[in-house]
């Protein structure tokens, strides 16, 4: 437990002092949307694109790994369409529960997973990423659109226009083809991705807004209390289905223990969804993860 501590700490701590930095107004409030569209467009792209180029994706493990991570989506997806059944939820409110659910921070991620497990754990991660990115992506735009009609073609060009999708799929298109990274170009996008972490950690704080916890206090509190705890041992279950790796199943486990990404209020605002309860989600899950993904990663060591 003192070595998941020692991983973990300082990414909360880079957390804490974001939301300071915010609350004293410092470096100013216009430098916080520029720094998550630099992070956003740049820098974590070339993240991911520099760790998929080298992933092991023709490790004959790797399809059970993506199995498993189809298959917790499955099961949770399945789980929220009967709870709407049941409860009535307009897509509204749907699709704020499900990205609640199922999107996940990539910069906490990343963080953690590196810090316990080192290069490998971040190859496991960034496959698993380019799975999840597309998948949670279309769910949240066809939960927020479930009460109105949306085209393939308006999907598709909004899944192109993620800069995650397009850094996973040419970094898993230039590893299957053989093509190396040279002269420099993996210098330079070592160097970008190595500032997207900490600047990503900054701006979930930074982004916490803690009087959006007023009202719906049940919504929420279930809300979060299912992604953090439930959602990671159903994709534990998963991960022992398929009779994963230690590290497989730790990186599985730990990207669906993440609290949801900030980026979900943007999707949510745009799709006409409950931007209030959105931006509850989000400010309430990373306070309760600095708990929570202490546990989960105890019982899993």
């Amino acid at each position: 437990m003192i070595t998941i501590l020692i991983a973990l700490w300082p990414l909360f701590l880079l957390i804490v002092a974001g939301y300071a930095m915010r609350k004293c107004g410092f470096p100013g409030e216009q430098f916080w949307p520029g720094a998550e569209r630099l992070n956003y467009f740049i820098l974590f792209p070339a993240l991911l694109l520099s760790s998929l180029s080298t992933a092991p994706l023709r490790d004959p493990a790797l399809p059970r790994l993506l199995a498993a991570v189809a298959l917790t989506v499955a099961v949770c997806g399945a789980g929220l369409l009967i709870a709407r059944k049941i409860r009535n939820w307009p897509a509204a409110r749907f699709g704020v529960l499900l990205q609640g659910i199922l999107r996940f921070n990539t910069y906490l991620g990343l963080a953690a997973i590196g810090g316990l497990y080192g290069k490998p754990g971040l190859l496991f991660a960034s496959v698993i990423i380019a799975l999840l990115v597309p998948m949670v992506n279309v769910l949240s735009v066809l939960a927020l659109s479930a009460d109105r009609h949306t085209t393939p073609g308006a999907l598709l060009f909004s899944l192109a226009r993620n800069p995650l999708i397009v850094s996973c799929l040419a970094g898993v298109l230039l590893n299957l083809a053989g093509i190396e990274l040279r002269w420099g170009a993996d210098r330079l996008l070592a160097l970008l991705a190595n500032t997207s972490l900490p600047l990503g950690l900054l701006s979930v704080g930074a982004a916490l807004r803690l009087d959006e916890l007023r009202g719906q206090s049940g919504a929420l509190i279930i809300n979060s209390l299912t992604r953090l705890l439930i959602v990671p041992a159903v994709a534990w279950g998963c991960a022992r289905l398929l009779a994963l790796s230690a590290v497989e199943t730790a990186a599985l486990v730990l990207f669906f223990a993440l609290p949801t990404a900030p980026t979900s209020y943007v999707l949510t605002r745009q799709l006409g969804g409950d931007s209030h309860l959105m931006a509850g989600v989000i400010t309430l899950q990373p306070l309760l993860s600095a708990a929570t993904l202490v546990l989960v990663m105890t019982f899993l060591a």
